[in-house]
């Protein structure tokens, strides 16, 4: 079975771009995948130009052996932009072997492990204070058991002051952690946003308990920071959602600096490298809290990887925030829909997605830009 075509399809769907990418072979069987470089997506697109030349002509099911090659057949080898696009074609492939011999994904990845995939819930980036707290109650009406919250600030457009952030912040999950009671699993993201000593002041003005991890509290450039930062708090960290890599990875597991791995399959290498860092972390007792901000593709592939690992915890779910439109119905007719908290495995073959093709070939491009944040001295900060 020769892979014929790839075709990335970078279209505006709800309130971001997604790059979904067909994989198309000499036996009609076709499989989904999708870049996870939000905001950069014809730089992946470009990339996959540049693979789809040697790629065509190659065996569908040689997906390790095409992992290696796309890897490591350059002399710049890595990086964001080609793990992005090496993730979507490595997903695709695991969706066309799936379907080509009859059996679901997770088949492929060692077996099932779980008949559903536990999920987190965000009370959404422009709920503060109040009206955050309240949100999470209705989010715990609803059945999840573990939810996050953002910082005071982050629907921000322009400016970001770190310390006023953490002040408010800090107050807002002490009182949440109150209303909410002990049993609901309470995070934040803080989105890289904070340095070291503002993350350990963020932390010291939390009461005992108030929360079960700390997503993204700095940048992931340094990890002797992160070190540095691990003596100051007990709270769990949520990190590695930017990694690009096992090797990324390497240093945090190693050291056993993080609890929680945010590994994003469409942006770690795909199901192949998402495996490995799975079992290294195994090793470690780091569990998997999977980032998942925007299409059913990258839903499905990693409730695949959720139903086939050990070590997992929540997996993202930005379904029951309001207005995003990632899911839209008209363009995937199929994709996975959670029941309660929890996604249900699929035991479709492949990955369980179907795409409108016809109506994704009618939507356009638009260029996106995240925020860029500025400190109120003028000065240039994290988004």
């Amino acid at each position: 079975m020769k892979i014929t075509a790839i075709k990335p399809y970078p279209v505006w769907i709800g309130t971001r771009n997604q790059l979904i990418v067909k994989v198309e072979t000499d036996a009609g069987v076709f499989g989904w995948g999708e870049s996870g470089l939000s905001g950069r997506e014809m730089a992946v697109a470009g990339a996959l130009e540049h693979y789809a030349r040697f790629l065509v002509g190659r065996n569908a099911f040689d997906i390790g052996a095409i992992w290696q090659e796309t890897y490591r057949s350059q002399y710049f080898e890595g990086g964001r932009v080609l793990q992005a696009a090496i993730s979507a074609v490595d997903i695709a492939l695991h969706d066309i072997k799936g379907k080509a011999l009859g059996i679901p994904v997770y088949e492929l990845l060692g077996g099932k492990q779980r008949d559903k995939v536990p999920t987190f819930a965000s009370t959404g980036d422009s709920a503060e204070g109040d009206v955050a707290i309240s949100r999470a109650k209705e989010l715990m009406a609803q059945g999840f058991q573990a939810i996050r919250f953002f910082p005071q600030g982050q629907s921000s457009r322009d400016i970001f002051e770190p310390r006023e952030s953490i002040a408010a912040t800090a107050k807002m999950l002490n009182r949440a952690r109150i209303e909410l009671g002990n049993e609901v699993v309470l995070g934040i993201d803080y989105h890289h946003r904070l340095s070291v000593a503002e993350a350990a002041s963020f932390c010291s003005k939390l009461d005992k308990g108030v929360l079960d991890f700390l997503e993204e509290p700095i940048r992931d450039e340094t990890p002797e920071a992160y070190e540095s930062l691990r003596t100051m708090t007990d709270i769990p960290f949520a990190i590695g959602e930017e990694f690009a890599s096992k090797w990324q990875f390497l240093p945090y597991i190693e050291r056993d600096i993080h609890q929680f791995n945010r590994l994003d399959v469409c942006n770690v290498g795909g199901l192949t490298e998402a495996m490995k860092v799975a079992s290294w972390s195994e090793a470690h007792y780091v569990d998997l809290m999977p980032h998942n901000p925007l299409g059913p593709i990258c839903t499905a592939a990693t409730v695949h990887l959720g139903a086939a690992v050990a070590n997992f915890a929540w997996l993202e779910t930005r379904e029951p925030e309001r207005g995003l439109g990632f899911n839209n119905a008209e363009f995937f007719p199929v994709r996975p829909q959670l029941v309660g908290a929890n996604y249900p495995v699929s035991d479709s073959p492949g990955l369980g997605v179907e795409v409108n093709e016809e109506l994704v070939k009618q939507q356009s491009f638009k260029f996106w830009e995240a925020p860029h944040l500025k400190r109120r001295d003028g000065s240039v900060t994290n988004w």
